[in-house]
């Protein structure tokens, strides 16, 4: 545990719960989480909680027999490093969107928000003329009217691809 730094700064009633859950479930046990949480007094967030920081850790890769053999070498960072790092990569992210939309004016997404509402609130057709109507212009819809927006710096405004981008690379 002192590789992986679940140790640190928690109790030890909770880090108890956990292991004893995993080695329970690992030698065929049947124990839920109920019955470990009344034995060691923590909450079920807690038992959850060491049991996700345990899953991101490299011995959760590994089977029931390499566990008990195999003493891995490596180190992880803390739990509160990572979560850090994940929360950094979030706001950056956040940013980066926020920067793409502020290229788009908030003029124009009222104009195109303006055109839609009009659209909607327009009345349907009856049965003699909706016939009609769906062969000339008045079925176009709200996607129809509204021009092709024009490419900002963020990628040719496809604005998922551009997060999706970001994401890969952090």
């Amino acid at each position: 545990m002192k590789r992986y730094w679940i140790h640190t700064g928690r109790r030890p009633s909770g880090l108890c719960g956990a292991a004893l859950l995993v080695a329970a479930r690992m030698h065929k046990f049947r124990r839920t989480i109920k019955e470990i949480i009344s034995v060691v007094k923590v909450c079920e967030a807690t038992l959850r909680k060491r049991l996700n920081e345990f899953e991101d850790t490299p011995n959760s890769q590994l089977t029931i027999e390499e566990f008990i053999k195999v003493d891995l070498d490596q180190e992880c960072d803390p739990p509160s490093f990572i979560a850090g790092q994940r929360n950094k990569r979030m706001n950056l992210l956040e940013w980066s969107q926020q920067s793409c939309l502020g290229f788009i004016s908030t003029g124009e997404i009222h104009e195109y928000q303006d055109e839609i509402e009009m659209e909607q609130s327009r009345p349907k057709l009856r049965v003699m003329y909706g016939s009609y109507a769906k062969t000339g212009t008045a079925q176009m819809g709200p996607a129809a009217l509204a021009s092709p927006p024009a490419r900002t710096p963020c990628g040719g405004g496809n604005i998922s691809v551009f997060c999706q981008s970001i994401v890969a690379r952090a």
